[in-house]
């Protein structure tokens, strides 16, 4: 366990990527938090806007009551705002908005309006201070997903292979396009830190094949590396079919089942990532309270295939997997991003 304690080289972590997202003097910039965010966190963006001289200010909530059959994590839908009209006001006419609620804003339901208001907002993931460290972002991380974006955008087919027995065919002409490279500098957008993965949410009706979850894959939701192989049939956007006999896929199969909701098994995003930093293998490094697995969401060649709410679908629920697969081949329009789990040139 590293200790929570505030260090002067982690203000000045924060206050270098608060500069990229072009935080200026005098800014009237929120720190959004929750009464179980993680508190080191939220003092780091607060002196790390005042180094920056920002004006900064706290907009804090309390967290929830848990609403949900299973615990949740890691779903990138935020509850804690619960639609209070004074915090989304006062985050909407922040220039900058250093988001450390535990799940993140990308897909809360008040995201619009607080981008509507031109907010920049950065979501500080829920990592121990020594994660974000190692993983600054750089002008160059947002050149190469911005690549990555334009070849996703161009494309109409991506199609997915491993040796493990992964087939998946996507059609993503239409999809919406996304790219997170760690910090944000234009009004009315969001970013997450950490960043590096080029992702789009398919039309309903878009992927059918098998995903096969090989040992040293990962299962965000648990916090977990899979060790004996699973197999999930998706037809037409669904899970169908959870094959396996060990604990990963009883796991699964639990987890799914206890959301009593089809469109828990329905596919939300795919993309694969592209931070030559992340490690697929730091997750054995901490404790499981220290970590979010942003990292492991990340990491160059991984092919991330995510369940839950997508909204280009019509699709709404917080049941949510974020499963990073290693060793795939990932094809746009027959040529390869990524090639047995390395990044293609």
């Amino acid at each position: 366990m590293t200790a929570d304690r505030i260090e002067g080289k982690w203000i000045d972590l924060f206050a270098e990527v608060f500069a990229l997202c072009k935080v200026a003097p005098e800014d009237a910039c929120a720190v959004l938090s929750e009464s179980q965010s993680r508190t080191l966190n939220v003092h780091l963006a607060e002196l790390a806007l005042l180094r920056l001289g920002a004006r900064p200010f706290h907009v804090v909530v309390p967290t929830p009551r848990q609403q949900a059959p299973v615990p949740i994590r890691s779903t990138g839908a935020s509850v804690a705002l619960q639609g209070q009209k004074p915090a989304l006001q006062a985050l909407a006419a922040s220039s900058f908005v250093a988001d450390c609620t535990l799940e993140g804003l990308m897909h809360a339901a008040e995201l619009p309006e607080i981008l509507k208001g031109g907010a920049r907002v950065l979501y500080v993931s829920n990592e121990h201070p020594e994660v974000l460290e190692r993983l600054a972002p750089s002008p160059a991380d947002e050149q190469k997903v911005r690549a990555g974006m334009r070849r996703l955008k161009e494309a109409k087919l991506m199609q997915v292979a491993s040796a493990a027995g992964t087939d998946l065919a996507i059609r993503v002409e239409g999809a919406r396009v996304g790219g997170v490279w760690g910090y944000t500098e234009k009004p009315g957008t969001l970013s997450h830190w950490p960043g590096g993965l080029c992702l789009c949410f398919p039309r309903a009706g878009s992927v059918n094949g098998s995903l096969v979850l090989a040992p040293g894959d990962l299962n965000l939701t648990f916090k977990r590396y899979i060790e004996s192989p699973v197999r999930l049939t998706i037809e037409n956007d669904y899970v169908t079919r959870i094959e396996g006999d060990s604990l990963d896929a009883e796991l699964m199969r639990s987890y799914f089942a206890a959301w009593s909701d089809r469109e828990a098994y329905a596919v939300s995003h795919v993309g694969w990532g592209m931070n030559e930093r992340a490690r697929w293998d730091a997750l054995v490094m901490y404790d499981r309270a220290d970590v979010n697995g942003t990292e492991q969401r990340a990491f160059a060649g991984n092919f991330l295939y995510s369940t839950g709410a997508n909204e280009v679908a019509g699709r709404h629920t917080l049941g949510h997997f974020d499963l990073p697969l290693r060793s795939c081949t990932v094809e746009l329009d027959g040529k390869a991003v990524v090639r047995a789990g390395q990044l293609a040139a």
